[in-house]
């Protein structure tokens, strides 16, 4: 937990807008090879959310950048959906990305999310009816996360044929941000991203870097020399 904490200040550090944390979940849920390995890394130290809860609260003031957690729902269920938002806001979390949170099942936390100004980040994927992608936006606060291609994570060559279409009309549905994640992995996919979406999500790319370091200090600086290529693209 102390590596991710200096990881996460390094990311500040090199200009990211926002820091997604990912809860470990032992069935994953479109996660590629990469992240599902570090998901069971964690897990197998014995990874419990109140650590996360307990690493972030350190942070409070060291970080400009908003952090989130990505989570499975089935977590913030058995947490109980108000305990969790009010465990995150007082550890300095600010919202939830929740990718197996169902549309039809998604009001009840929705409405306590904007209650508590806290954003319910939710997924669009590019099979996502239209009609149902401006019901997830509704229900959605913060970003909305479209996913780039119909699949898991991990890193791609190239993005989906469709894909800067689809997220431009998408823009025009919604007053959220759209951000683009899935499959990112170098700077010139996230230079190209950037035409139309007004973010891009990377994970794998980073988690890798991080996986093959020796040392803590090597993830930091694998870390910090990724990013700072990433942020530099979209300059």
């Amino acid at each position: 937990m102390a590596t991710t904490a200096e990881i996460l200040k390094a990311l500040d550090r090199c200009g990211a807008t926002i820091a997604e944390v990912g809860v470990p979940y032992s069935d994953p849920i479109a996660d590629g090879p990469v992240i599902q390995a570090s998901y069971q890394r964690a897990l197998d130290a014995g990874f419990r959310l109140p650590q996360l809860f307990e690493m972030t609260t350190g942070l409070k003031g060291q970080l400009r950048m908003p952090l989130v957690t990505m989570v499975s729902y089935s977590i913030i269920h058995r947490t109980g959906m108000r305990r969790y938002i009010d465990q995150a806001m007082a550890a300095g979390v600010c919202g939830a990305i929740v990718p197996d949170l169902l549309l039809e099942e998604a009001q009840p936390l929705a409405e306590l999310c904007r209650a508590a100004d806290f954003s319910l980040v939710q997924l669009v994927t590019p099979t996502t009816p239209r009609e149902r992608q401006v019901r997830i936006a509704e229900l959605s606060s913060g970003f909305l996360y479209f996913v780039s291609v119909t699949g898991i994570t991990g890193e791609r060559s190239q993005m989906a044929a469709g894909l800067l279409d689809n997220v431009s009309w998408l823009r025009e549905q919604t007053s959220l941000p759209v951000c683009v994640g899935f499959g990112i992995s170098t700077p010139e996919t996230a230079r190209s991203l950037a035409q139309v979406a007004d973010g891009v999500i990377v994970g794998s790319a980073l988690v890798r870097r991080i996986a093959d370091a020796n040392t803590p200090a090597e993830a930091v600086e694998n870390v910090t020399r990724f990013a700072t290529e990433l942020i530099s693209a979209l300059a």
